[in-house]
């Protein structure tokens, strides 16, 4: 064997590992969007189950504003139904680009409904909503430290995948950018 085959083996070996190693890179980093997934997900449930025990609340208090409701309550399960899709794959760009969006739609529906409870003298004053909007506050900072997380985790999952050698080997691998919130 001479020394150029030898060299090309070399070579060919070096590759062959820094291809299994960057691989493994991209997989951590999906583990990591992953995992910072799951802290958006809990926080959203705590915020689904506040709503509907706020509008449980209030309901009869409002008697007038049955569309509030329902658009809260359509928002809620179009929430629901987004966080399922992209439960299986949050680095998917598609799922997590439509939770954005119905996330932002269910936002504005509370945000109606706050603003009213706001102009409501009876409840504005009620102990029980105070305490559901007070527990809503603390949920809203919890989940939006969470986005956070995950916007992070999934920018260096993009970098990552978008260094020179790396992106060579994400398209062989199917391997996607993914979408923050």
């Amino acid at each position: 064997m001479n020394w150029w085959s030898l060299a090309g083996w070399i070579i060919v070996a070096m590759l062959v590992f820094w291809g299994i190693g960057a691989y493994h890179r991209l997989m951590r980093l999906r583990a990591a969007i992953v995992k910072a997934f799951g802290q958006i997900e809990h926080h959203h449930q705590a915020r689904v189950e506040l709503c509907d025990r706020l509008v449980e609340r209030v309901r009869p208090a409002l008697p007038d504003e049955p569309a509030t409701f329902d658009a809260l309550t359509t928002a809620r399960d179009d929430v629901q139904d987004a966080m399922q899709a992209a439960r299986g794959k949050p680095y998917a760009g598609g799922p997590v680009a439509q939770l954005a969006v119905v996330s932002a739609v269910h936002l504005s529906a509370l945000t109606r409904l706050l603003s009213l409870i706001d102009h409501h003298a009876e409840l504005r004053y009620d102990g029980t909503v105070q305490g559901l909007l007070e527990e809503l506050k603390l949920v809203e900072r919890q989940r939006s430290f969470a986005r956070q997380v995950f916007n992070q985790a999934v920018a260096r999952y993009n970098e990552a995948q978008a260094q020179f050698p790396t992106r060579i080997l994400a398209g062989f691998f199917g391997v996607a950018e993914a979408r923050s919130l």
